[in-house]
This record gives C-alpha cells, structure tokens and sequence, in this order.
C-alpha cells in the first residue's frame, strides 16, 4: 500500500449549508459527488493542494438524522503561512464564522474555528502546502504505545514528531516516504487514563492503496480488525478499526 492518508469524512446534518461554509470559508472545490439512495457523499478539496494532500468528505444523511460529536475523535486541522495566523483569523470572524479559540488564547501558535455541525478545525501554522490544506487529523487514544504500535505494524507508519506536555502527550503517524503536505494522523493520549465516547458525527479516515485485495490480506495477516472485507464492499473498498474503534476505510485511486 502506499500508505497515504486519503481523506476524513465527516456527517453534516445540512449539506448545502456546509458545502458554502467550506467554498466560502476555506476556498474549497468540489471534486467528486455519490448519490445514493439514502446519502449523498460529497468530496472537497483546495484546488491548489499538493496531489498527494488529503481531501474531505461530507456524508449526508437523507433521514434528517442528529448526530452525537462524541470525544475520541478531535479535529481536522488546516494550514496557514506563519504570518498570516492573526489575520486569517481576523478574516474568518469578519465573514461570521464562529469565535471559538482565537490565536492569543493558544500562545498565538495556532487556533480554532467550527463550522455549522460543530467540528472543531484547527488553523496551524506550516511552511509548506497550500493555504488551508488538510494538515493533520487529531484522535485520541486510551493507549499511546498500543495505538503507535497498531499504526506502525498496520500501515507501516513511522512517529514522525511528538510533543510531551504536562498532563498529555502528542505523536504524528505518517508513511516514511510520504511528502510534508500529506496529511499526518495526530494520536493524544491523556496521562489521566479518562476512556472516550465514539460518537457518530465523525466517519472515518482513509487509506489509499494501489491494490485493495493484496492490501486486505496483507493487513488480516498483521491481524487488523476483520470489520468490513472489500467483497461486502463490493470490492470497492474495505474498512478496518484502530485499537480505539476509529474506523479507517481502504481505498484505491
């Protein structure tokens, strides 16, 4: 497999409304649409971003379903220059978008909006990739050398930074080969030993592979979760769980 994190998916309980805030917002593209009988699937992505940067997917639901945002996953993380932090916070606000954590309340090192379901998005600073470009996706995990350990065996991932704080510690999961606009899976584990709710509002991330078939095989011999194999996915996709129940579908291009 390649290894290269494909997309995060998301639910949102008013697709158009969501679609504007991230054209709107962000500058983001549609790039690819399913329609089905009981969901519409729509991908987006900055026209700019490296080919290799991660795109997002918004699953609605026809049902007008609610959804429960849950605590064990965090945010999805986009990209700025360095400089331009405090005025592309400043930009968002005048354009209405929620006050959520601004950037002199983060040490001016990063901050925090929320678009209309409540997912939170962190605005990092990076010198590399394109502007508001998926960075990084942020999960938290009851079991730091269980959940590093999982990703390495798995999918081959390698710790690319970590960062020990006084109460938490942080680790960035990526493919050794990847380019720096991939996007990188952040792991935080909690020193206190609090457990998470899954929730509902958050889908899965995804893993792109060049063979969907060798790749499920090769993933149950490193006894990966069997959760749903490429045949009940039509040989389409498959999907497997992290040692924390975070779903991670198996894709190709």
């Amino acid at each position: 497999m390649t290894g290269i994190l494909d997309h995060t998916m998301l639910r949102v309980e008013d697709l158009e409304a969501s679609l504007d805030w991230y054209t709107t917002h962000f500058g983001y593209e549609e790039i690819g649409r399913w329609e089905a009988d009981t969901f519409t699937n729509v991908n987006l992505k900055r026209p700019d971003a490296h080919e290799d940067g991660a795109y997002l997917e918004l699953t609605y639901n026809h049902d007008g379903r609610t959804y429960d945002m849950g605590d064990a996953w965090g945010h999805i993380a986009v990209r700025v220059r360095p400089d331009e932090l405090e005025s592309t916070y400043e930009q968002l606000m005048d354009e209405g978008v929620e006050d959520y954590r601004d950037p002199a309340s983060c040490d001016n090192r990063y901050a925090f909006v929320k678009d209309p379901d409540g997912h939170e998005i962190e605005i990092v600073k990076r010198d590399h990739g394109a502007k508001f470009s998926l960075d990084h996706t942020m999960i938290r995990t009851e079991d730091a050398d269980a959940a590093i350990g999982w990703y390495a065996r798995k999918f081959d991932y390698e710790l690319r930074r970590r960062s020990e704080h006084d109460s938490f510690g942080l680790y960035f999961m990526q493919p050794r080969d990847a380019p720096e606009e991939a996007m990188t899976v952040e792991l935080t584990y909690n020193y206190d030993g609090r457990s998470y709710d899954m929730g509902d509002a958050w889908g899965h991330m995804a893993v792109r592979t060049d063979d969907l078939v060798d790749t499920w095989e090769t993933l149950m011999e490193r006894e990966a979760e069997d959760y749903r194999d490429p045949e009940s996915c039509d040989m389409r996709y498959a999907f497997t769980k992290d040692v924390d129940g975070h779903e991670f579908e198996i894709v190709t291009r």
